[in-house]
């Protein structure tokens, strides 16, 4: 009767310190019914000494079910101010269950350790945007707030797993304005290898134009990118890829290479190509009043940079796209920006200045990352971005031109708090 108390009395100790996972486990599976530890931690349970976890947590040693006594035990040997009666006991159990507690104490430090390997931020910003064209009455106006929340998670030395999760209100009507469903929405998800120099993505990943700072090309896709360089390097990626402001939003396979040379030199070049083909929606698409007709997008481009000091840079690129039936106009694009400075999220007072001149042809690039001026515009655009405490940016932005694709003259003002975290 005694012995059958004190089992079940130190069992409920293990339990209740534990998770109620191992409920239906027993606890001392591999501990003789008879042995006399049970009344060894039932008499220092009775003194105080065993408490189960202190802090009432179960951390990286719940995956461990075979070894609750030797988990008792280690907590005894970390106590303070015991008994020597106490502690003569604790040194007996800790001698006879030597083997589990070694066992479980590499084991509870591989699991905090890759508690440790998953990492979270990520930004909220607030975003106003106002748009005028010419002739028009009703202006556009962007006015939403956005979160994103990131994740690096590693696998092991080489590989880390990846994601983004987005979330976007209409301040006006204050609705998720992230997806059809109105939930929130995982916009990144893949895979990264590192292998020396070369690194491999696969997933719906990040992809941008390096060799023109984003002109052509800032959004994610679907399939794999493997870069090979650390300096100078060769950029190449194949998959599948939508964009709602190009052929009505069909998904379409995309290819792409793109060579770059140090992007950290005084002077710096680079070339790409990007294959963009869907054969019904680009033969379908209607630009400015005509058809497109063609099977593809073949989009060719050169960028240059040079920074005269710590202070300017001037950085251009041009890209063409050589198919389709349509203007000139609509099938190249360039771009000529002087940069003065820059903000640096640590540095509280740092700011950065820009001007430039750009000239973006609706199918002569897929996803610029431009905030004004950007796809179907040319005109001037200027900017600011100054770090008005640690880790938030204050933006403002103005663009004056024309829309390419009425001539009508057009201006826009953009303005973004970013707050990182």
């Amino acid at each position: 009767m005694k012995k059958t108390l004190v089992s079940a009395l130190t069992t409920a100790l293990v339990v209740g310190a534990a998770s109620t996972t191992f409920a239906a486990a027993n606890p001392f599976e591999d501990v003789a019914a008879d042995h006399w530890a049970y009344d060894a931690v039932a008499q220092l349970a009775a003194d105080g000494v065993i408490e189960g976890y202190g802090d009432g947590t179960y951390r990286g040693d719940q995956e461990i079910t075979r070894y609750e006594m030797a988990q008792m035990v280690a907590r005894a040997m970390a106590k303070n101010g015991v008994s020597a009666a106490d502690k003569a006991m604790i040194d007996k159990l800790a001698a006879e269950f030597a083997d589990e507690l070694n066992a479980l104490g590499v084991r509870v430090a591989a699991l905090e350790k890759k508690v440790d390997n998953v990492k979270w931020y990520g930004l909220m910003r607030y975003t106003y945007d106002r748009t005028r064209v010419e002739g028009q009455k009703d202006h556009k106006n962007t006015n939403d707030f956005r979160l994103r929340l990131m994740m690096d998670a590693k696998v092991n030395e080489h590989w880390t797993g990846k994601a983004r999760i987005e979330y976007k209100s209409d301040m006006d009507s204050a609705k998720n304005s992230t997806g059809a469903d109105g939930n929130i929405f995982l916009n990144r998800a893949y895979v990264e290898g590192t292998y020396g120099a070369t690194v491999i993505d696969l997933g719906r990943f990040p992809a941008f134009s390096t060799v023109d700072g984003g002109m052509v090309f800032d959004d994610e896709m679907s399939g794999g990118q493997v870069v090979f360089g650390k300096k100078a390097q060769l950029k190449l990626f194949a998959g599948r890829y939508r964009n709602d402001d190009l052929i009505d939003g069909k998904t379409s396979t995309l290819m792409g290479i793109e060579v770059d040379t140090d992007q950290s030199k005084k002077f710096k070049a680079g070339a790409a190509y990007y294959h963009l083909s869907n054969k019904d929606a680009f033969e379908n698409a209607d630009y400015a009043g005509k058809l497109y007709d063609a099977k593809k997008a073949s989009i060719w481009e050169v960028g240059l940079g040079y920074r005269f000091d710590k202070n300017f840079a001037l950085n251009g690129a041009y890209a063409a796209n050589t198919s389709g039936d349509i203007e000139s106009k609509h099938r190249r694009a360039w771009s000529a920006q002087l940069d003065y400075k820059g903000a640096k999220l640590n540095q509280v007072g740092s700011f950065g200045l820009y001007a430039a001149y750009r000239h973006i042809g609706n199918y002569a690039v897929l996803a610029p990352t431009y905030n004004v001026g950007a796809r179907d515009n040319k005109g001037w655009s200027v900017g600011a971005k100054y770090t008005i405490m640690q880790n938030v940016f204050l933006m403002a932005e103005y663009f004056d031109g024309k829309q390419l694709s009425t001539d009508l003259k057009k201006k826009e003002i953009f303005t973004r708090v970013e707050m990182y975290f």
